[in-house]
């Protein structure tokens, strides 16, 4: 069933980046933020009360409400990040580097949770995984500040999302996923808002694009169901499997990119979408 639940994260991740790419042609991309967590908040506790794990709000650790909300801060730093990247590059260039991640979560869950089983296979598979990332982020004109700009926000994205998967792992331990998952994101609207205020673009949020605001909510949808598959997945599965397995939703990206804003790849470009394709799935069925 986590396997399941890995791959039901990675179909509703990409197709967030898409959703999410479409919500953000005129809209700041700190107010999308800021307005798709809440319905990510939204529709995390009513799962919450759905699996009716509420009560046991109050039986959570110190220990693991601490690394609860440093993995929310974490994941809020990611997606500030990951979405001025979106709004600045291609999503077929800044969803690979995110997904850069696995290889920084893979070596931290070897050190911190001993996931050495089929070590060398492991690494093998990282290793090729890293050659298709470097494949697929080919340096593509933009003009004046965005030229780099994105590419450092991807960067960032990436570090970020790594340190979730390791604070969730510890945070997680002992608390139904569901209920995770929603003060995760509670600590994530609270900093989304906080960085709204504090560059003081409050005032914009009236006059955002209402079919932009549509797509800002669905891939808030999309967000709030990859992740209750993934932190379900995170708690009752290996990390070092369960992260791989989220990254395919770069197929996913990939396939509605093309298809929605005709974002091609070249022959260099589909040769890493290949490796890493098949570094992520080696790691699934042999490890």
């Amino acid at each position: 069933m986590w396997i399941i639940a890995a791959v039901g994260s990675a179909f509703f991740a990409g197709i967030t980046s898409v959703l999410a790419k479409c919500g953000i042609k005129k809209t700041d991309s700190d107010i999308a933020t800021a307005i798709r967590t809440g319905v990510v908040l939204l529709f995390s506790w009513i799962m919450v009360f759905f699996a009716g794990s509420f009560n046991t709000i109050f039986q959570i650790s110190q220990k693991s409400f601490i690394f609860l909300v440093l993995s929310g801060i974490a994941t809020g730093a990611s997606w500030i990040c990951y979405f001025k990247a979106l709004s600045m590059g291609d999503v077929n260039k800044v969803v690979p580097i995110d997904k850069s991640s696995t290889i920084l979560t893979i070596i931290l869950a070897i050190i911190f949770f001993g996931e050495t089983e089929s070590l060398i296979l492991k690494l093998i598979f990282t290793t090729i995984l890293g050659f298709g990332i470097l494949l697929m982020i080919e340096k593509k004109d933009y003009s004046g500040k965005n030229r780099r700009g994105w590419m450092i926000y991807a960067v960032l994205s990436a570090v970020f999302a790594a340190a979730t998967s390791i604070l969730a792992k510890i945070g997680i331990d002992g608390v139904e996923s569901n209920l995770g998952t929603a003060i995760r994101t509670v600590v994530v609207l609270l900093m989304a808002w906080a960085v709204v205020f504090m560059k003081e673009k409050q005032k914009k949020v009236k006059s955002v694009d209402k079919k932009e605001l549509l797509f800002i909510c669905l891939s808030g949808i999309a967000t709030g169901a990859s992740w209750l598959c993934y932190y379900y997945a995170i708690q009752n599965g290996v990390v070092s499997i369960v992260v791989p397995i989220d990254k395919l939703s770069i197929i996913v990206a990939v396939a509605f990119s093309y298809f929605v804003f005709g974002e091609k790849l070249n022959r260099k470009n589909t040769l890493g979408l290949f490796l890493m394709t098949a570094a992520t799935i080696g790691m699934a069925v042999f490890c």
